[in-house]
């Protein structure tokens, strides 16, 4: 008995030595692919001139090719499941993200579609044809009436023909950019009538504003949806002129907040705001709205970003309040995201997309490299951060699909094109620091691994802990086959971490200064000369 112990705690400690072996690896490659990869791929993105001028920036087309058949795959599951139709009317990001970044998506590869027209073919095959899985996938998710629960729960089987803003405005604006991309007319009845229907409730309404939901209005959507008809018409044969341009009453006038902006949240029945101007609303309407009324959204633009524009901290970005604002420096909410010393992060996201309708990239290179330093691309083109901010359950590629969505957007056609810029000293920071952390965790991986192969390692219960890290290594492996991501880098990390090694005791005496030889004194007790 006593030999079979010895055996094993033999055989589990060469074990021990090859898991610190194998788990110094892992870190090297963590590193390489969270730290020193995505900094030097922002290294090489800001050397693109279309970060400071018109064009599409290599790293849209990047994001495109890499994003298309996750959200194939996605989308369909998604469709196939009932997921939707038992989340709550209270789960904002369950129920609106998963459309709304169909519609993001869409409107990606619509820019990108358009780029490729005008000769940019950097993304190689033309975007329509790599896309078209994608385009039928997230364009009948917007449709299907199993995702449109929530709102079914407000406004029952009429939920297509009444108030209902935001998701009437997305089922145009996804059947549109399908039509406009493949052509195929297979919802062009669905989107004639959604287009007529929701034209003539616009024109009939006495403030030109419709409600989200029962007592919510939010003009941002109700601008996104006037821009949904007019697009709709291109593909349609229609005309909403008339309308488009009487949609301006609804954002001016006694219906703008007192800084001349349209406001976040309005009351439906009058127009009249029922809050502030803020910078996620801000920014999306300033992207928005050059489409629709060049020469009031040039004039928002710049009201927007004297007012929300700010530079401090070695950051710059939009702000999600005024500036002077009180209590606004930190906040979180489901539209706004976390508000950081002022910085709206939905308002300096969207901030990117804004900035390049308006022609201003002297605002949208120090926001895309912020953007770009903060994603964290990893080596399989999946932005890290981008994701781990969307909802991971129900849209887990919001952001992604958000974020091509911005970076391909080109200055309205007439606006002035003003460059410059410089990157904030926060790029700097972030882009630094990651590498210098990066390779010295490669470089200490390299020591550990040696170090490891010379000398015998005493951890706690070697046994247990060489089970546990074979059955967290096992169960990573297994959530990355099944495309659980962050479980499986939950338990890569909780397997690096293994083992737990013994706190070497210093020999006695060595705890600190070495202790003097005893001096003999003599029996008199003076000391010896």
């Amino acid at each position: 008995m006593n030999w079979k112990i010895v055996w094993i705690l033999l055989t589990f400690g060469g074990m021990i030595r090859k898991i610190i072996c194998v788990n110094a690896v892992l870190i090297a490659l963590l590193a390489a692919a969270f730290l020193v990869f995505p900094s030097l791929r922002v290294l090489a993105d800001l050397r693109d001139d279309s970060l400071r001028g018109k064009g599409t920036p290599q790293a849209a087309w990047r994001l495109w090719r890499n994003l298309t058949p996750r959200y194939a795959a996605w989308a369909r599951a998604r469709a196939a499941s009932n997921r939707a139709e038992q989340l709550s009317t209270n789960d904002v990001s369950g129920t609106e993200w998963p459309l709304f970044g169909s519609v993001f998506y869409l409107w990606g590869v619509e820019n990108l579609q358009t780029a490729w027209e005008a000769g940019d073919h950097q993304g190689g095959g033309e975007p329509k044809g790599f896309a078209k899985d994608a385009i039928i996938a997230a364009s009948e998710l917007v449709v299907d009436p199993k995702q449109a629960a929530w709102v079914r729960n407000f406004y029952g089987e009429g939920y297509l023909h009444r108030d209902d803003l935001f998701y009437r405005m997305l089922v145009i604006a996804a059947l549109a950019s399908r039509e406009r991309l493949l052509h195929d007319g297979v919802h062009t009845g669905l989107l004639r009538e959604q287009v007529e229907s929701l034209a003539q409730e616009l024109d009939g309404s006495p403030s030109g504003l419709l409600e989200d939901y029962p007592g919510e209005c939010y003009p941002g959507d109700v601008m996104a949806g006037v821009m949904a008809i007019k697009r709709a018409d291109a593909v349609l044969g229609t005309d909403h002129s008339h309308l488009v341009n009487r949609e301006l009453r609804a954002f001016t006038g006694e219906r703008a907040t007192r800084h001349g902006l349209p406001p976040y949240r309005a009351k439906a029945g009058t127009g009249l705001p029922a809050s502030d101007a803020r910078g996620c609303a801000n920014a999306y309407m300033c992207l928005t709205a050059p489409e629709l009324w060049p020469g009031p959204a040039a004039e928002w633009y710049a009201i927007y970003d004297r007012l929300f524009w700010q530079e401090r901290l070695g950051a710059a970005g939009y702000r999600e309040y005024a500036k002077g604002a009180p209590h606004s420096n930190w906040a979180m909410d489901v539209d706004a995201g976390p508000v950081l010393a002022g910085y709206g992060v939905a308002a300096s996201a969207f901030g990117v997309g804004a900035a390049r309708k308006n022609g201003r990239f002297d605002r949208a290179y120090p926001l895309t490299a912020e953007l770009l330093a903060t994603a964290v691309e990893l080596p399989n083109g999946m932005l890290a951060v981008p994701r781990l901010l969307s909802n991971l359950s129900e849209a887990p590629l919001l952001g992604e699909a958000a974020i091509l969505w911005q970076l391909s957007i080109q200055p309205e056609k007439g606006f002035a094109i003003k460059q410059g810029g410089r990157l904030p000293a926060y790029v700097y920071f972030v882009l630094i620091g990651m590498f210098l952390v990066g390779s010295w965790r490669i470089l200490e991986s390299v020591w550990t691994f040696r170090s490891a192969r010379r000398e015998e390692v005493e951890v706690w219960v070697p046994a247990l802990q060489a089970v546990l890290w074979v059955g967290l290594l096992l169960g990573a492996i297994a959530a990355a086959v099944t495309s659980r991501t962050l479980l499986g880098l939950v338990l890569l990390l909780g397997a690096v971490l293994l083992p737990i090694e013994k706190k070497k005791r210093p020999p006695k005496g060595a705890e600190d200064w070495p202790e003097p030889a005893p001096v003999d004194k003599p029996a008199d007790g003076k000391s010896p000369q």
